[in-house]
């Protein structure tokens, strides 16, 4: 009997503990301050609002309704992204099969480009995690494939209806109203109707010289692959460069930072963070006001802001050959939409694996994630033409030295997946080295 009852008695205090006991006792002051900050800032919506899907969770991650995603047009995409057989019309003809889209995008620097500007064709050399990448100085400069910004990363691009820095490629979202440019800026494949991240699958085959076309697809065993992605699409009609970036696009998207200590926190592990982490990640959500704009899964609204950051022309190493469109892409999204309240004004970039990218802003003009910090939390600007746009969040931070400690931290490490290595194939479908085929890069990442 007295068993019986010493059972009854730890039966109930079993039951009487369910699992909010448990998550009060596992939350810290800080937990419950930084929980308290995340409700408010999740449009009522909870902690999920930032919680990035896992990159097979299909139905979770945006997409284009035009192009739904399936796991064959996502593998077919991993294989495109990676391979350099693509590099088909280069200028320069010995430059044929050296450079891929992961030229500018390789996952050692976490889909950002490894030096302060991006180099496709004419580009030679890896290094460890991409800062090899050098200018080959043997070729005409007008053959080199520079762009006049900073490649963003991959990671995380779902979570945005426009490309590019200025937002101009995309049919939806932020360009509802800005058809009338669309031709003006060398961009009428918009009215076909399709998401940026799409667009940019298309307009990047054009401006980085990549071929993509039936010719390429039968010589490097890509025909199965394209069969089973677009088995909706007629014969006729499947073996072209849109379904190639519809493909890539679609890969792209699949490119989430689901699995660093942050996104742990969110999901209700108190112990991924430190307690400096937490401190940053208030800092973060509360008086850094860095989620007026840092929202949502990516940390990345769909708006343009100026915060005057400088461009290419005031930083070192960097060559600008478009002098004329210059002042354009100086200007942002204004340079796009032609309005003067839109000027300097660029797209908020998401804020994973930041410490891989090296360098920062569209210009590249800082080189840590502190100087950044430390630059809007100060007045002065690198470009004073922004002062008439400039956001209010610069300059108004009052940050102390520890807050901006623990801000670093929290962003460097906290935002930090380190397992992008999953995204990689391990071969692509040629044979070729890649992300890079010249042969300094064949001798820096150890190709055969």
């Amino acid at each position: 009997m007295k068993n019986f009852y010493l059972l009854s008695i730890i039966f109930l205090l079993l039951i009487s503990c369910d699992d909010t006991d448990d998550y009060e006792i596992a939350r810290s002051e800080l937990d419950i301050r930084l929980d308290d900050l995340l409700e408010e800032r999740a449009n009522g919506e909870g902690k999920g609002f930032f919680i990035l899907p896992e990159s097979d969770d299909f139905n979770a991650i945006p997409q284009d309704p035009l192009n739904p995603l399936n796991t064959y047009k996502v593998a077919l995409g991993q294989f495109l992204v990676h391979e350099t057989a693509a590099g088909g019309v280069p200028k320069m003809e010995q430059m044929e099969g050296t450079y891929s889209c992961a030229s500018c995008h390789p996952v050692a620097s976490s889909f950002y480009a490894g030096v302060r500007q991006g180099v496709g064709e004419s580009g030679i050399g890896f290094g460890f995690a991409g800062e090899g990448r050098r200018i080959d100085l043997t070729m005409p400069l007008d053959s080199v494939d520079l762009q006049p910004v900073r490649p963003p990363t991959l990671l995380n691009v779902a979570y945005q209806e426009t490309a590019l820095w200025n937002g101009m490629l995309g049919a939806t979202g932020p360009n509802v109203g800005t058809e009338s440019r669309w031709t003006a800026a060398g961009i009428p494949e918009n009215n076909l109707g399709f998401q940026g991240v799409e667009m940019q699958g298309l307009i990047g085959q054009t401006t980085h010289r990549l071929k993509i076309d039936e010719e390429f697809i039968n010589n490097n065993g890509y025909r199965w692959l394209f069969n089973k992605a677009f088995e909706d699409v007629a014969e006729v009609d499947r073996y072209t460069p849109q379904n190639a970036a519809l493909a890539i696009a679609a890969f792209n998207r699949t490119l989430l930072a689901s699995r660093s200590r942050w996104q742990f926190y969110l999901k209700g592990d108190y112990t991924a963070l430190t307690d400096k982490e937490k401190r940053g990640a208030i800092v973060f959500a509360d008086k850094g006001q860095c989620m007026n704009c840092h929202t949502g899964p990516a940390l990345k609204d769909q708006e343009f802001h100026a915060f005057g950051f400088g461009h290419f022309d005031d930083s070192i190493d960097a060559v600008v050959l478009d002098d004329a469109g210059f002042d354009d892409v100086k200007k942002g999204r204004g340079g796009f939409t032609g309005n003067s309240a839109d000027d300097y004004k660029f797209k908020t970039p998401t804020l994973y694996n930041l410490k891989d990218a090296g360098f920062y802003g569209h210009g590249s003009t800082f080189s840590t994630i502190e100087e950044v910090i430390r630059y809007k939390n100060g007045a002065s600007l690198q470009d004073n033409n922004a002062i008439n746009n400039i956001a209010v969040e610069k300059g108004t931070l009052n940050l102390t030295e520890e807050e901006i400690s623990d801000l670093v931290f929290f962003v460097e490490n906290s935002l930090y997946d380190p397992e992008l290595s999953r995204y990689v194939p391990e071969s692509v479908k040629s044979g070729n080295c890649f992300p890079n085929a010249d042969d300094q890069s064949k001798l820096d990442l150890g190709c055969d």
